[in-house]
Order: C-alpha cells, then structure tokens, then sequence
C-alpha cells in the first residue's frame, strides 16, 4: 500500500483527534502530554500532603470500565463521609481520571470537602461511539450503588461512603453526562443512593448549530430532538434526582451561555428542586484544571465544598 494513503486523513478535529483514511484514530499532542512526554498518568496511594489515599478499581470486566476511588484523612474508625460520584471532562474523546490534571482536583476537592469521591473511567469516543460514555457512566452508578447496603464489591465504598448523601459532579462533557446520570437515576428510582445535589461545572451541551465532532462521533443522534444533548426536550427531565443543582460558568468560556441557558431550562422543567449559580470572572473553560494555580481556583473550590456540606 502507498504510505501517502497512510497519512491521509479523512476527519480532523483539533485539539482533539484526527481520523485516518484506513480508520485509525489518533489523538492530538498537548503542550501539557508534550511536556511530560506523554505520561500523564498520576500514582494512586497517599498524598503526604493531603492525608487523601486513592486507588483504582474495576467497574466492569466486560466492558474494561473502572474508576479511581479517592478517600479524606480517616481520623477514627466508624467514619462516614458524603460520596461524590465524578465523571471527567474532555469532548467525549480524551481525558480519564488517572490523569494528573484530573487526579489532583479531585485530590484536593476530597481534602477541601471531606468526602469519598469516585471518578468513573468511561469508554471513549470516537472509538466506541455516543452514548456509549452515557451508558457506561449509568452502568457505574449502578455498580456504585451496589454498595449501598454495605455489601458490595469495594471495600472502601463499603465502609466510608454514606450513601445517605450522594453528589454527582463533573465538567465540560462530564458536566453532560452527570445530568444524564441524574436523569436516569431519578426516573428509573434507582434504589440505593440518596443524591442530594448536583455539580455542574462549564457545562457542554448541543447549541444552535450542529457540532461536527459530535455528529462524527454520535452518528445515532437526534440531533435537536436528542435529550443528551437538549435537555429541554427530555420528558424526564422534571424526574431529576437530586434537590439542588450547582451549575458553574466562566466569564471567558464560549460555552458559558449553554451552561446559563440550562440553568433557566431546569427552572422551567416542573423539576421540584433549587439551582445555584456561580461565575468565574476572567478565566475560561475548564481553567481549574488547565490551570490550577489561578486564584480563582479557590473560591470555586470553597462554592463547591460550601454546597456539598451545607444542610
């Protein structure tokens, strides 16, 4: 075969992914993957400064789903902490929460708040096409609310999560999917966690144009008519678990007027719940991960911790 026929691509979508005429995907080199040679995986075990233990577990078998498990400073035995069920950001195609950008937030986030955090390592896109990352993400709700009588397979969940006061949290197409979580968790009565509130943080969902890469890597969708993306036409969504949202924006996000028009969107739905609202001034999409040392990093980490402890 010609090696120029190799190189040809047949879509390219950057900072994402770009597709290869014989069908291999490949992902675009970050300056962050770039600078640490593409080793971006962060250690579990304990953070000396935090006190926070973390380490990976398997969801699934099957599908090769699992997840990092971050636990608070146990101080005693018998404690129980508010459980955050996680679900990262990166278009549906890139990012996981081994990562060192994800790992340390939710490091910190577990620190900050007190709580058990569990981030849920779904099955990319384009590779396995929407909504699998949707359906894997609902398969380890699942898996996680099996520990809710204390006799699950992990044994941390079993023993510090209070599923009495479950989050669920996320950002950017991780935002997307914890409302789709939400959703199914309430129409479907999932028994086991009490979900109190959610976490929106610069939130995607579909706009008023369609959006290439989606279509390419969603090629069932409805496209306006498709709940994941539109939730104002899910006619579940008044069934929402969960009494409050927190929905979180940048000044400078260019998705930050999707993020506001889903916060009027739930104020419409008939759902029977509160939605918070907090901006960032000055900063854009996802800056508390591409750059945690900005100052604005702590006063959205204390909104968030203020959220999940407040009665």
């Amino acid at each position: 075969m010609d090696s120029s026929t190799n190189n040809e691509t047949t879509h390219e979508f950057p900072p994402f992914f770009k597709v290869y005429k014989d069908g291999h995907v490949e992902r675009y080199m970050t300056p962050e993957r770039a600078a640490t040679g593409g080793h971006l995986r962060a250690p579990t075990g304990l953070d000396s400064e935090t006190g926070v233990q973390s380490k990976d577990v398997v969801v699934s078998p099957d599908s090769g789903v699992s997840a990092r498990l971050f636990i608070p400073k146990i101080n005693g035995p018998g404690q129980k902490f508010p459980l955050v069920v996680h679900y990262h950001g990166g278009g549906f195609c890139l990012g996981s929460p081994f990562m060192k950008t994800f790992h340390n937030f939710l490091v910190s986030l577990a620190s900050e708040a007190n709580v058990v955090v569990i981030s849920v390592d779904y099955r990319l896109a384009p590779e396995h096409a929407l909504p699998v990352a949707h359906e894997d993400s609902w398969a380890a709700m699942q898996w996680i609310s099996a520990h809710s009588n204390g006799q699950g397979p992990e044994p941390w969940l079993n023993e510090y999560a209070d599923f009495g006061r479950v989050f669920v949290a996320g950002e950017s197409a991780g935002a997307n999917i914890v409302h789709y979580v939400a959703v199914q968790t309430g129409a479907t009565g999932l028994a086991g966690p009490n979900i109190i509130g959610t976490i929106i943080l610069h939130p995607y969902f579909g706009g008023k144009e369609n959006d290439k890469m989606i279509d390419y890597m969603y090629p069932t969708s409805a496209g306006f008519k498709d709940p994941i993306l539109y939730p104002e036409v899910d006619p579940n969504l008044s069934k929402m678990a969960g009494k409050k949202v927190l929905v979180c924006v940048a000044e400078k996000d260019g998705l930050k007027d999707r993020g506001m028009a889903y916060c009027e969107t739930l104020k419409n739905s008939g759902w029977n719940g509160t939605v918070e609202f907090f901006e960032s001034e000055e900063e854009g999409h996802g800056f508390f991960l591409l750059n945690p040392s900005s100052d604005k990093v702590v006063p959205l980490l204390k909104v968030m911790v203020d959220f999940i402890n407040q009665n």
